[in-house]
């Protein structure tokens, strides 16, 4: 299918072929009749692409911030790999439209094959041929509504929110401040709810189809129609709302909105324009200043976009999915015209032109569309008028799988495409000798065709089905969320490949029973995990200079994790598990490869919610191991820190930046080949890995330490519930 893509680096705007996105469940597969360019947000990221590198830096001085504070944590050369990752990408554009509903996911029964439905969000209502929406960003459109009309859904669900924040009355006056697409859809919907309203715009045809579709005056913001109107309409008292809808650096719009508002009135940012508050006049006259966020309540909840969890209408009466369904509403009973409003048709395939035309000016428009193939259109126009550990059992309990030399290149299959694969393990794959990147399977389209540019997979597909039967392939990473972890390992193992999967492992017993059954019924063990850090260079070497040890050891390890970002999938606990559960086997499976050993026991308690933990871990031989796992260190502060004691000798390792070794009074220091640069194994992993398929020998992990670790990491969850010991048995 094509779809629209633009390169945030160079700005290269393009039309590209990538796979059909896979029907998840909990949403359904939509193929597009119209599509709406957002002329202001989306004219903006096409702008800002098109910067030079300082200009997108000052541009957005927040990514700037987050930049800064992961080289502090990760070092240069690892956050140079996942900026210009992310950077060199193709990028979707389009969060507005209209289509027919082509595939059912499992779960979903509001909607079936046939229906004509509006869909909105940016990683979902995508200019493109089919997208998967998930169920809280569609609504079915209203019958006789045309979907030229209900491709405005997403766009007029923001300007609903931002009326909504208003809280207009009946018989109120309104100002309007920036009279574009969004700004002429606030003009109608405060009209339609009985308010007066006065439009302010630089642009005398934006203020001429203002009042044509409802406003009482509109004017130049510079000049005095405006000021006098609101003068008329409200006997000089000032106007009840000031809904600013204009973008740019200009200030004009809130000083403005002070000057013409009344005593106590209330003012709705619903654009991106500058906020500098003159603070005298929004003091004197104690305006409520309020922000409209998108579509509504649900905007940025993963829990309501992404899993459909809705939120009782006794307690947010107004969502993303039931504004969008309240605007079709109007649309399709005439309170709202959008037709005037649309200023271009484009076919899809032009997309690349149209949007350089409407950069470069020649195209001026308030909405534009982009119309899809007609078999799509034709058949959407029909359609509007209607806790142990489990034990490792040798192979054998199916047929058994046999490990055997693989001729070189070894081909390769990736299930998943997100910032760790595209950063720490495809950047060291892509180049080395002997591999071949073969395919890459994602649910999502784009990621699939982003990974197969940057990196040479010869296809990018969605269908992981057709890859795990590929006998051309010879082992499949799976680098997922982790929720999808343990069903993926099973399958691929009981496809009879070599496995590595990103950790975690499992997220519960039962998942690891699940894997260790897969590995039974197969006869397949041939798994590795991405438990990277025993492989690096300078803890190798730290480990070597230490050296035999006669006695018990004492380890102590500290992770300072440190917040993680709003909006994080990690924080998503309810499917994605703990973020210890989901890292702490890095951590854990370090302290057993230095101290030779799977841990026996494992006590955990708990402080600020569960998230700061001290997990301490019992080994045969007496050893102990401390893991102080905290999210509320300092940023600055070094992300770990280790220490091992044993027979009157030490190790330290600082950040994987430089390690030191005490010895009878000598301390000999080891450091990274590269200042601040930590070089945490991966690639040494990788290269054991790919050795072990290709020659057949022992993976670089044996299972039975691989399940030990993950039982470890799954019994915290145990003792934290429990508040004592837990006592893991020994693997056989």
């Amino acid at each position: 299918m094509k779809q629209v893509v633009q390169n945030y680096k160079s700005g290269e705007l393009a039309v590209l072929d990538v796979p059909v996105p896979g029907c998840k469940p909990g949403g359904v597969l939509v193929r597009s009749a119209y599509s709406l360019i957002s002329t202001g947000t989306e004219l903006m990221k096409v702008s800002e692409a098109g910067m030079s590198m300082l200009g997108k830096a000052r541009s957005r001085p927040d990514q700037v911030a987050k930049v800064m504070q992961s080289v502090a944590t990760n070092g240069v050369p690892a956050t140079y790999r996942k900026v210009m990752g992310k950077l060199d990408s193709y990028t979707p554009l389009g969060y507005s439209l209209c289509g027919v509903v082509e595939q059912v996911g499992a779960g979903v029964d509001d909607v079936k094959v046939g229906d004509l439905v509006a869909c909105a969000g940016n990683e979902h209502a995508l200019h493109a041929e089919l997208n998967w929406v998930p169920k809280n960003l569609y609504a079915r459109v209203p019958d006789g509504l045309a979907p030229r009309h209900a491709a405005f859904g997403t766009v007029g669900s923001i300007a609903m929110q931002g009326v909504r924040q208003g809280e207009s009355r009946l018989g109120e006056v309104a100002l309007v401040i920036g009279l574009g697409l969004i700004g002429q859809l606030v003009v109608q919907l405060l009209t339609a709810s009985g308010v007066r309203v006065v439009g302010a715009d630089p642009d005398p045809g934006r203020c001429e189809l203002a009042a044509g579709l409802g406003a009482v005056a509109c004017g130049d913001p510079a000049s005095a129609t405006v000021e006098t109107a609101v003068a008329e309409l409200t006997g000089g008292h000032g106007v009840d709302q000031v809904y600013l809808a204009a973008g740019g650096g200009s200030n004009q719009p809130v000083e403005l909105a002070a000057r013409l508002c009344r005593d106590r009135g209330r003012v709705v940012d619903i654009g991106k324009c500058r906020l500098d508050l003159p603070w005298n006049a929004y003091y004197e006259k104690e305006l409520d200043v309020r922000f409209s966020r998108s579509y509504g309540p649900g905007r940025y909840d993963p829990e309501y976009e992404l899993e459909g969890r809705d939120y009782p209408i006794g307690y947010v009466r107004w969502t993303e999915r039931r504004n969008l369904a309240c605007f079709l509403d109007l649309l399709a009973h005439g309170s709202v015209d959008v037709e005037p409003l649309v200023s271009h048709v484009a076919d899809f395939d032009d997309a690349v032109e149209t949007y350089q035309r409407l950069k470069d000016g020649d195209l001026k428009a308030v909405a534009v569309l982009f119309r899809y193939p007609d078999q799509a259109v034709e058949t959407a126009e029909a359609a509007a008028p209607a806790v142990a550990v489990p034990a490792v059992k040798p192979r054998g309990g199916g047929a058994a799988t046999p490990a055997r030399a693989i001729p070189t290149p070894v081909r390769l299959a990736f299930v998943g495409a997100g910032n760790y694969a595209t950063s720490m393990l495809l950047p060291h794959l892509a180049p080395r000798d002997g591999v071949v990147l073969s395919t890459v399977v994602t649910t999502t389209a784009l990621s699939a065709a982003n990974a197969q540019r940057k990196f040479g997979f010869a296809e990018a597909t969605t269908d992981l089905d057709a890859v795990l039967g590929d006998p051309s392939i010879d082992a499949v990473f799976v680098v997922t969320r982790h929720s999808s972890h343990a069903e993926l390992a099973r399958r691929a193992l009981l496809a009879g490949k070599p496995v590595f999967v990103e950790k975690p492992l499992a997220l519960t017993e039962d998942e690891l029973a699940g894997v260790l059954a897969a590995v039974e019924e197969s006869g397949n063990d041939r798994l590795q995990v991405g438990f990277n850090r025993r492989f690096a260079p300078l803890l190798q070497e730290a480990k070597r200079r230490l050296g035999a040890r006669t006695g018990p050891a004492n380890l102590r390890y500290l992770v300072n994790a440190g917040r993680l970002a709003h909006g994080s999938w990690y924080l998503q606990q309810g499917t994605e598990g703990s973020r210890f559960a989901g890292e702490g086997g890095h951590f854990i499976d370090t302290a057993s490869w230095l101290l030779d050993s799977e841990p026996v026991s494992v006590y955990a308690v708990a402080t600020s919610g569960n998230e700061d933990l001290q997990v301490v871990l019992r080994y045969p031989d007496g050893s102990t191991a401390t893991i102080s796992y905290v999210t509320t260190g300092p940023a600055g502060f070094p992300k770990e820190t280790l220490d091992l004691v044993a027979d009157g000798k030490a190790l330290r390792l600082d950040d994987f930046v430089r390690a030191a070794v005490y010895d009878g009074g000598r301390k000999r220091w080891i450091s990274s080949r590269l200042p601040k640069a930590r070089d945490k194994g991966q690639s040494a992993e990788l290269a054991a890995f790919i050795k072990a398929v290709r020659t057949g020998g022992p993976m670089p992990v044996p299972l039975e330490s691989l399940v030990a670790t993950t039982a470890a990491t799954l019994a915290v969850r145990t003792g934290l519930a429990g508040g004592a010991p837990v006592t893991l048995a020994r693997a056989r």
